[in-house]
């Protein structure tokens, strides 16, 4: 082959790989814009301010009246996984993907102020968990992901889990929570929630109907992306034009919550199998 044909080939092979590459990009604007005013996550960045959203789509469906319930998860037709004080004045409420992008954002900015609320008995959060992700992808790790965090709530380290789960997402277009040892793999830097308990829940899908329930009843919503977040019922997105930051956010429950009484965060304490006794050191 001549340099000629050679370089004419490697430059249809580049031009291809352009095209593919431009298609892609298509797909996820497809699955992932920048959305005025839809929701959810909105971060100062560079000194403006960015709302992102990632679109609907399938993900599965679920007829079950009667499902597995992780512990102190509520049921029903919106099953949830609560964090903070049962009786918290201010509720938030969270519709999620763990394979979503703007999710992470969402996370990464406001978990501090959220975590701040919620241990001082300020603010409960319940999450709904969807698996968008999947459905746009033809993937499975936003529902294998979601299983394994239920089961870590069972472990009563749901949150600390749910925060690792989004440290370390991957791309959207890696799909390696479907991988089971992976996720078993960081549970093992959850202090409390490596256990034969745990590795037999996540291996056997025993939440797989919940978490299909909750993405059914996201579908239904009417909400147009993830993640949704919604204070006492009102929706963020169209609160100050959906722009805002994470010390609006704290301001808006403070305000809400004036002449209210803080809840008692629960303590829940992780049920661990009983150690065998060690053999004791021989006398010297």
């Amino acid at each position: 082959m001549n340099q000629k044909n050679h370089d004419a080939k490697r430059s249809a092979r580049e031009r291809l790989q352009e095209q593919r590459a431009k298609e892609e990009a298509r797909a996820r604007r497809g699955r992932q814009a920048i959305v005025a005013g839809s929701v959810v996550a909105v971060l100062a960045l560079g000194g403006g301010i960015a709302i992102w959203a990632s679109s609907t789509g399938g993900g599965g469906s679920s007829t079950d009246n009667e499902t597995a319930r992780p512990k102190q998860a509520s049921g029903g037709d919106k099953p949830a996984v609560p964090v903070g004080a049962p009786d918290a004045p201010s509720t938030l409420t969270v519709w999620e993907d763990f394979r979503c992008p703007a999710c992470k954002q969402f996370e990464t900015g406001f978990r501090p102020v959220i975590h701040e609320l919620e241990d001082s008995g300020r603010l409960r959060t319940e999450y709904h968990l969807a698996t968008i992700i999947d459905g746009n992808t033809n993937g499975k790790g936003s529902r294998t992901a979601a299983n394994a965090a239920l089961c870590a709530q069972d472990a009563g380290r749901f949150r600390e889990y749910h925060d690792l789960l989004y440290a370390k997402q991957p791309p959207e277009q890696q799909d390696r929570f479907s991988d089971k040892k992976y996720l078993l793999q960081l549970a093992e830097k959850v202090k409390g929630l490596p256990s034969a308990a745990f590795t037999k829940c996540v291996d056997e899908d025993r939440y797989a109907g919940f978490v299909e329930k909750s993405n059914t009843a996201f579908t239904g919503s009417g909400y147009q992306g993830t993640p949704t977040v919604l204070l006492n019922g009102k929706d963020l997105a169209k609160e100050k034009g959906g722009r805002f930051t994470p010390t609006d956010f704290k301001k808006m429950v403070l305000e809400a919550n004036k002449g209210k009484k803080p809840g008692k965060p629960s303590q829940t304490v992780p049920q661990t199998p009983p150690q065998k006794p060690q053999p004791s050191a021989s006398p010297s």
